[in-house]
Order: C-alpha cells, then sequence, then structure tokens
C-alpha cells in the first residue's frame, strides 16, 4: 500500500538521466558533453509544466559535481549527490523567477556568483520560469552570461522562450522538452503502482494520462488523488468519476449515429448526457481526442496500437468516415467548444455543433466512400428507400436486380446487390469491405481482408443475412472467412471511381486555360487537395 507521508511525485522524481521518462534527445545531447568534457557555460530547458526541466537541471547539478567526478553517471552517494537530492547543496543556488523578478535580487546572487564554490566543483544557478525576470534583472543577467566565472554554470528553465530577450537566449544552450507521450506515461505508472503494491486497471492508467496531458508531474499528482478517491486502489470506474471523464461509449454512440445519418438519435444520446450531468465542454475536447485517434487510424493505423482503449472500435470508425470528414468533424468540435460560452446554454451549443457536423456531411456520401458524385456515363442505381444515387460497377459487370431475383444467376453483382439492401452504419461497412467468394443458388461465401476483419461481428453478418434473406425472399445461408481474392471489395472499387473521377478534376483544373493563365501571371501555386469532382 502506498505511504502518503510523501507525495508520488516527489517520492519517484528521477534522480539520474536513466530513471528519465521521454525527453530522450536532450539526455543524450548532456551526456555526450559530460562524457567528453566539452561544457557550456548556460543552458536554457524549455517545455510545458512537468515534463522535467528543473529535474534534468539537478541531475545535471550532480553530474557536475559528483565526487567520482564529472559525470554522466552520477553516483548517488557522495555527499554532493545527496546533498543536492536534499536540497541541502550549498553551491546549488535555485531562484524561482516568477516570485524573484526584482533587479536588486538578481545583482546580488551574481554578485556571490564570482565568489569560487565554498567546496564544490562548479557553483550551479538554476532558474526557473526565467521568462519572469525583469529587464532590468535580464541585463544584471547578460553581464555575468558575457564574461561568465570557469566555476559557474546557468541552467535556466522555461515555459515560455518566447519572452527572453535574444541576447540572453544567443548565449545559452537550448533544449526544448516535449511532452511526454500517453504510453510512457501509462507504462511508469504502471511500475510506480507496481513498487508501491497497489491494484491499477488499463483503463484506468490510460484516463489519468490522458487527463495529465503530458506532463509526468501531472499523471503523478492525480495517481495520488486517485489512490486517496479509490481507497487504496485505482480501476476505470473510480477514475472517471474523479475526473468527471466522459464515458467513451456515448462519443463512439454519437459517431455511429452520424455515420448513419441518424440525427434524432444524435439528440437522444445528448439528452442522455445532459440527464446524467455530463460536462458538455468535456464531452466536445474528448470527442475532439477521438477525432484525431480515428484520423491517425486513417493515415497512420500502426500508430494505434493494440494497448489503446477501444482500439476496435477507433478503426472500425476510421472505416465509416472519409478523411476529410473527420478532418472537418475536428474542426467543428473545436470551434463549437471555443463557442460553448456563447451559446444560449451548454446543451444548445453542444446539439448544434453536432447538427452542424451533420449538415455537413456530404449528402451522397457512402459511409467511408468520400463525395459521390456523376462524373461519367457509366449506369447507376436507385436507392429506393433514399431517392439517391448510387454508383453501380463498371458496365460491362452490371447485373440489374428485381424484387425477389433468382441466385442463379450467372454472376452475382455484389455492389449492386448492397446498394439495395439498405443496410446501415457499421453492417454495411462489413458488406462494403467483403467480397464474393463462391455463391450458389441457396449460399453466399464471402472473403473479408486481414486489416478489415474487426467488422465480423456476428451482429452485423446477422443483419447482412437477414437483409439477404429478405431480398431474395427465402433462406441463404451467408458464410464470411478471412482472406483475399481479388481485392476489389465494393469499398476498393468506389474508392478507384472516386480516386479516377478527382484526377480527372485536378487535371481538369490544371489544363484550363484561365487557371494556367492565374498561374503564370501570378505566380500561382494550385493545391490538390481542394479540388472537388462537381457532382
Amino acid at each position: 500500500m502506498v505511504s502518503h507521508s510523501q507525495v508520488l511525485a516527489r517520492k519517484w522524481r528521477p534522480k539520474n538521466f536513466g530513471e528519465l521518462t521521454g525527453q530522450e534527445h536532450v539526455i543524450r545531447a548532456l551526456t555526450n558533453a559530460l562524457e567528453q568534457n566539452r561544457l557550456h557555460h548556460a543552458y536554457l530547458l524549455s517545455g510545458t509544466r512537468g515534463v522535467g526541466k528543473t529535474t534534468i537541471a539537478r541531475i545535471f547539478a550532480k553530474a557536475l559535481n559528483c565526487e567520482t567526478g564529472v559525470t554522466a553517471t552520477p553516483c548517488g552517494a557522495c555527499s554532493a549527490c545527496t546533498s543536492i537530492d536534499h536540497g541541502q547543496f550549498i553551491d546549488l543556488i535555485e531562484l524561482d523567477a516568477a516570485s524573484n523578478t526584482q533587479v536588486d535580487h538578481m545583482r546580488e546572487l551574481l554578485e556571490n556568483a564570482l565568489y569560487a564554490p565554498t567546496g564544490a566543483r562548479y557553483k550551479i544557478y538554476i532558474i526557473d520560469e526565467v521568462h519572469m525576470l525583469s529587464k532590468s534583472a535580464f541585463n544584471a543577467m547578460l553581464k555575468t552570461l558575457e564574461e561568465p566565472p570557469a566555476h559557474v554554470k546557468f541552467v535556466l528553465a522555461t515555459t515560455d522562450p518566447q519572452k527572453i530577450p535574444v541576447t540572453v537566449l544567443s548565449r545559452c544552450l537550448q533544449f526544448n522538452l516535449k511532452q511526454i507521450p500517453s504510453t510512457q506515461i501509462v507504462k511508469h505508472l504502471k511500475h510506480i503502482l507496481v513498487q508501491e503494491q497497489v491494484n491499477s486497471d488499463s483503463a484506468s492508467l490510460q484516463l489519468l494520462a490522458r487527463a495529465a496531458q503530458g506532463s509526468m508531474r501531472d499523471a503523478l499528482s492525480i495517481l495520488d488523488q486517485a489512490i486517496v478517491f479509490g481507497q487504496g486502489k485505482v480501476d476505470e470506474t473510480i477514475v472517471r468519476e474523479m475526473l468527471g471523464a466522459i464515458d467513451q461509449n456515448y462519443l463512439y454512440d454519437l459517431l455511429d449515429a452520424l455515420a448513419q445519418n441518424d440525427g434524432a438519435k444524435l439528440i437522444s444520446i445528448a439528452d442522455i448526457m445532459e440527464a446524467r450531468s455530463l460536462e458538455f465542454d468535456t464531452a466536445l475536447q474528448d470527442l475532439a481526442a477521438l477525432l484525431h485517434r480515428i484520423a491517425l487510424a486513417q493515415t497512420v493505423p500502426q500508430a494505434i496500437g493494440e494497448e489503446v482503449l477501444e482500439r476496435e472500435r477507433i478503426m472500425s470508425l476510421a472505416q465509416s468516415f472519409a478523411p476529410d470528414d473527420i478532418q472537418l468533424f475536428y474542426q467543428i468540435a473545436l470551434h463549437g467548444r471555443n463557442d460553448l460560452s456563447l451559446a444560449p446554454d451548454e446543451y444548445a451549443g453542444f446539439t448544434m455543433t453536432l447538427m452542424r457536423m451533420l449538415t455537413f456531411i456530404p449528402e451522397n456520401e457512402n459511409n467511408g466512400g468520400g463525395i459521390e458524385g456523376r462524373g461519367d456515363d457509366s449506369p447507376h442505381l436507385q436507392d429506393k428507400e433514399k431517392g439517391r444515387s448510387a454508383p453501380a460497377t463498371s458496365p460491362e459487370k452490371t447485373v440489374v436486380l428485381h424484387k425477389n431475383p433468382s441466385l442463379n444467376q450467372s454472376s452475382l453483382d455484389w455492389s449492386s446487390l448492397i446498394d439495395q439492401l439498405n443496410l446501415k452504419g457499421m453492417t454495411k461497412m462489413l458488406a462494403q469491405h467483403s467480397e464474393v467468394r463462391t455463391f450458389s443458388a441457396d449460399k453466399i461465401e464471402l472473403f473479408v481482408p486481414e486489416m478489415h476483419k474487426h467488422l465480423l461481428d456476428n451482429k452485423y453478418q446477422d443483419k447482412i443475412r437477414e437483409a439477404i434473406e429478405a431480398y431474395f425472399d427465402k433462406p441463404v445461408e451467408l458464410k464470411f472467412s478471412v482472406g483475399t481474392g481479388s481485392g476489389q471489395t465494393p469499398m476498393a472499387l468506389q474508392q478507384q471511381k472516386e480516386q479516377a473521377r478527382q484526377s480527372a478534376a485536378v487535371a481538369a483544373i490544371e489544363t484550363d486555360p484561365v487557371v494556367k493563365q492565374l498561374v503564370e501571371d501570378f505566380d500561382a501555386k494550385i493545391i490538390d487537395s481542394s479540388i472537388k469532382p462537381i457532382n
């Protein structure tokens, strides 16, 4: 059980470079400098709160003053190392510039810098939030930086390097510390909890890491609260309650409703969220984060690791929308959150944001296939329920299907059949990512590519079978297996066609005489991504 005599952020503060998480580029540079004895007199560490700026500064101070000699691996046991760890090293001067902005204090500090260390190798000045110093204080510091005593090292830390005068910046070696990835935070929290003998689950640690927003110190502080809140254990339900985190299922359900163009369901889910007093500001923040993960799944699928919460649903939603729709939804979520305070009330602002997303889904979008338009003279089948055009396959392969036809046709046009089954959401996605393997009078076998096997939910398979049986008015055995035939699934065919239409649209713009003249006269550039085929 964790002892609360010392908070985790302090107890588990790294004491050497090897224990640091997430700042490998800075550690490598400092290690090389120490090993090669190529030391600068002033270092600037910049980065957001809690990413390790002052921790690195203190470890660096130990590395310079360890009694074993200047080293990248201080012993941690000598009087210099232990004194620095306990904040009692007389030649390590730490200053918080946020509360010591005055020039007189800085002058006094710098006058002392002229004197040799009391018993150390170097006198180290760590100035936190250095950008808060007054202009006069910076000028006083500048004189010392221009002609630094050999025994003095400055380590400056800031969350806002833009406010530091260029004259000071130019005299420092600068390192930008990055926000720590959630995966590394989760790994570190898990390691600590094992050592502290505190039970936890993966979902709760991911929620804590997400809430920390790249700050390891914040992650440990929140973890401390979670342990107290959960009376010695950390689990998802307790952490969600503590953080006020939105149940992610609501967000996935909202996106499923969007994929189905179901406005009534969108509002119904929002009503449930309001009834449970969920924060709509947090909901839009979490929705934007989810849309970001979906965009990653669409462009860099390997970035969504097996350990990611709700990975299967993320990958499914990545197939449900065109990439440009996800980008648009992301922008709408951000703007909706910014405008929330201007709305008549938060419920109105939240639901208006959802309706805006629904409104901007292209009218002829086909669940992940992008904007569908007539770009050629190929035949189109009419969706009887919605009265909109859906693309048929190439003319020579098109088989016009009628109500209650026989399965004893010479070929089965799977794309055309899907268009007439009126499938929705994930069920339609499974059908679109399937390819006919074999078929007979009462049996259809389908291939599903390995990358889309997550769609093989029994519920979706049953819905497709029921729709086929209703269409042919007879029992039909439907069998799915993971594999690859020609690769020409309805979705692949649709994407090929859209790519061809997009290429044709770009070519038409590039060869347009007026456009060519504009490019020539104004040295203009055509942005291909802004060109869309006209329906």
